[in-house]
């Protein structure tokens, strides 16, 4: 089986995820699609990532591990008669990706990742061409990362009560947390919840814009937000943190400005000139916790000035998105306990 996009075929509104994994595969060359689609459901549902390196094993992620895939879709925990990569797997794979014209997707080649229809981010490496303007593209493509997007519904629901601000505004909050433990999937729900609105905290709604750098959080196809990130909500895609702040305050005038891994000084620099015009932010760390965030200097500057009123600090404990804890951002004491 292969497939050619068909870029007319695009929904306006919230894009189901129910079946993200047997969607995203339909990008995959022909041979690999007939032993991944045998992956049974419940397996299908936890997969996260897909790993295509030229010559190497067919890797998939899931349950924060990594496994071999065999011929009939079997995981095996060691490369011993597992699926091998070749070339034409990744070639075929890079057109289905492209709709077979890379001239469409040459401007997110720079970046060095594809969002797709879905909102699923495909990471490229290669070979790296540079021009006169720096890096031109990426060629000879070795490896794709296929990372498949998933969105919770309601993940924020309990959280979000430590976050609303009456009278319907918000405080400036930071998630805290390692890689892949669920950051991102909940920063999402959260944009979505103070952007509707909630009822049972007498909650209305606010205007929200999102910088979504790395087209995670809203997973824009085309123009069109494949996740739910709520009706009162504007985004620039595809910009560098610091760009999209300014560019939100110039043009949307948001209440809260959303952002998913701050971290070098343009990024604080901006986030200081949206507090000063009112504007409330909403952001993501790496970080296993207060302590660790206190010894990267940018951080730990714009954590002693206590811009940030609420940090929630995640791990994965409990399964991937557990709240720790959540620290009152003047005295960062517990306000769970």
């Amino acid at each position: 089986m292969s497939m050619q996009i068909n870029k007319n075929f695009i929904k306006s509104t919230t894009y189901s995820k129910a079946n993200a994994y047997y969607e995203i595969i339909n990008y995959l060359d022909s041979e690999l699609w007939d032993v991944l689609s045998k992956l049974p459901h419940a397996d299908a549902e936890k997969v996260e990532e897909i790993r295509l390196r030229n010559g190497k094993p067919l890797m998939i992620s899931l349950g924060a591990r990594d496994y071999f895939v065999s011929p009939n879709c079997s995981l095996l925990s060691k490369p011993i008669e597992c699926i091998h990569v070749s070339h034409k797997h990744i070639l075929k794979t890079f057109q289905l990706i492209s709709n077979y014209s890379i001239y469409s997707i040459e401007e997110e080649l720079k970046n060095g990742f594809v969002t797709v229809k879905g909102g699923h981010r495909i990471g490229i490496t290669g070979k790296v061409i540079y021009g006169n303007g720096g890096l031109e593209t990426i060629k000879d493509i070795s490896s794709l990362n296929i990372r498949i997007a998933k969105e919770i519904i309601g993940v924020s629901n309990k959280i979000i009560q430590h976050i609303i601000k009456k009278p319907n505004s918000i405080f400036n909050t930071l998630l805290v947390s390692p890689p892949q433990c669920g950051k991102t999937t909940l920063l999402r729900d959260i944009i979505r919840n103070i952007s509707n609105g909630m009822e049972a905290y007498n909650f209305y709604g606010i205007k929200v814009g999102v910088v979504d750098e790395r087209s995670e959080l809203a997973g824009t196809y085309m123009g069109y937000p494949q996740n739910d990130i709520g009706f009162r909500t504007d985004i620039i895609d595809s910009c560098q943190k610091h760009e999209g702040i300014l560019l939100l305050l110039r043009s949307m005038s948001p209440n809260v400005i959303a952002t998913d891994e701050i971290g070098d000084e343009k990024d604080i620099k901006a986030i200081h000139e949206a507090i000063k015009a009112g504007v409330k932010i909403i952001s993501t760390v790496h970080g296993d916790g207060i302590e660790d965030i206190l010894t990267k200097p940018k951080l730990r500057d714009v954590i002693k000035e206590k811009v940030f009123e609420r940090l929630i600090i995640i791990d994965n404990a409990n399964g991937v998105g557990n709240i720790k804890d959540v620290l009152e951002g003047q005295s960062f004491k517990s306000i769970l306990r």
